[in-house]
C-alpha cells in the first residue's frame, strides 16, 4: 500500500512538471514570447522634478501609441536607477548624455553633443541602449550671485584662479566625486575648493546657500527657470570641463525597436527653450507633471493622432 502511494505521488509530480514551465533553459514558446512582448513598459524617472516631467511625457506618448505603461518615478540617483534598468525593473528613463557617458567612462575626452552621443553606445553595458537624443540640454553649471560676480569680476570658471578668498562649492553628494567636481576644477582651472553636499539637485536649498554665502557657488541645472531671474550668474566653462548634456531616452535593448519610432518625435520637438518652459510651469505655476506633459504633447501635436 505504501509503495503504491509513493508511485502515485511520483506520477502526480511528473504530471505537474509536465504542465509547468518545463526545462528552464528551453526557448520560450510563441505564447510566452507574445506575453513578454505585451508586458507593460515601465517608465522611470530620477528624483528630480524636471526629469519626472520628461518621464511623464514619455509615458503619455507611449500610452497614446497603444502601449500599456507603468510608472516608477522619483527612483533616486544614477547608481540606483541604472541598477533598476540593468535588472529589468525599468524599461526606459530620460537621461542626460554627458553624465551618462562619464558614469561609465570617467576619463572620456568627448565633449560636444555629437561626440558624446557617438561614444555612448560602446560605453553602455550589454542590455542598455540610447535612442535619438534631443537638442534640449539640462547640464550641470556652476553659479554665483550676481553681486559676487560683479564685485570680483568673475564671469568664468577660469576667473576663479585669480580670486583671493576661499571657494566653497555646493551640490549633490555625487558631485564631489564627479570629473567636473572639485578634482575637475583643480585639473582644468587650477582652483582649490571646499565641498558641501546639498541634496536637492540645484533646488531651493542650493540657491539659498548661494544667496546667503554658505557656499560660493552651486551646481544648478541649466534648464532651471530661476537662472533667468538675474539673481545668479552662470560661470562660463571655456575648457568644456562639463560635457554636453542632451536629453536622451535610455532604454533596455529588448524594448529599443518597439520604442524608437514612438519616442523619436518627442526628442525632435524638445529644445532647451521648451524644456525651460516646461520646468517653469512646475516651478512658477505649481502644476503637476501629468498636466504639464499632457498640455505640451497636445500643443506639439504628439498625441491624439497628431503624430
Amino acid at each position: 500500500m505504501k509503495t503504491s502511494r509513493v508511485a502515485l505521488l511520483a506520477t502526480a509530480v511528473l504530471t505537474l512538471a509536465a504542465c509547468g514551465s518545463g526545462d528552464p533553459l528551453a526557448e520560450p514558446t510563441e505564447e510566452e514570447a507574445s506575453a513578454a512582448d505585451d508586458a507593460a513598459v515601465v517608465v522611470g524617472s530620477q528624483a528630480y522634478y524636471s526629469n519626472e516631467i520628461l518621464a511623464e511625457i514619455y509615458a503619455q506618448v507611449l500610452e497614446d501609441a497603444g502601449l500599456d505603461v507603468s510608472r516608477q518615478f522619483q527612483i533616486g540617483q544614477r547608481d540606483v536607477y541604472l541598477q533598476a534598468l540593468e535588472g529589468g525593473e525599468v524599461d526606459v528613463i530620460p537621461e542626460y548624455t554627458g553624465n551618462l557617458l562619464q558614469f561609465y567612462v570617467p576619463d572620456t575626452e568627448a565633449r560636444s553633443s555629437q561626440d558624446v552621443a557617438a561614444a555612448l553606445p560602446d560605453a553602455l553595458p550589454e542590455g542598455l541602449t540610447v535612442l535619438e537624443y534631443a537638442e534640449a540640454q539640462d547640464a550641470d553649471s556652476y553659479n554665483v550671485t550676481a553681486e559676487f560676480s560683479e564685485e570680483n569680476g568673475i564671469t568664468s570658471l577660469a576667473d576663479l584662479a585669480g580670486y583671493d578668498g576661499e571657494i566653497t562649492v555646493g551640490g549633490n553628494a555625487e558631485l564631489e566625486s564627479r570629473p567636473y567636481g572639485p578634482d575637475g576644477l583643480q585639473e582644468f582651472y587650477g582652483v582649490d575648493v571646499d565641498f558641501v553636499a546639498i541634496g536637492d539637485s540645484g533646488g531651493p536649498l542650493t540657491k539659498d546657500a548661494i544667496r546667503d554665502g554658505t557656499i560660493t557657488m552651486g551646481d544648478i541645472y541649466t534648464a532651471d527657470p530661476d537662472l533667468a531671474t538675474g539673481d545668479f550668474v552662470t560661470l562660463e566653462d571655456p575648457e568644456s570641463m562639463i560635457l554636453a548634456q542632451n536629453v536622451v531616452p535610455l532604454v533596455t535593448a529588448d524594448r529599443a525597436e518597439e520604442l524608437t519610432d514612438i519616442l523619436a518625435p518627442v526628442s525632435a520637438a524638445l529644445t532647451t527653450e521648451e524644456l525651460i518652459a516646461l520646468n517653469a510651469r512646475s516651478v512658477n505655476e505649481q502644476l503637476d507633471s501629468a498636466t504639464i506633459a499632457t498640455e505640451w504633447l497636445t500643443e506639439q501635436g504628439l498625441v491624439g493622432g497628431g503624430r
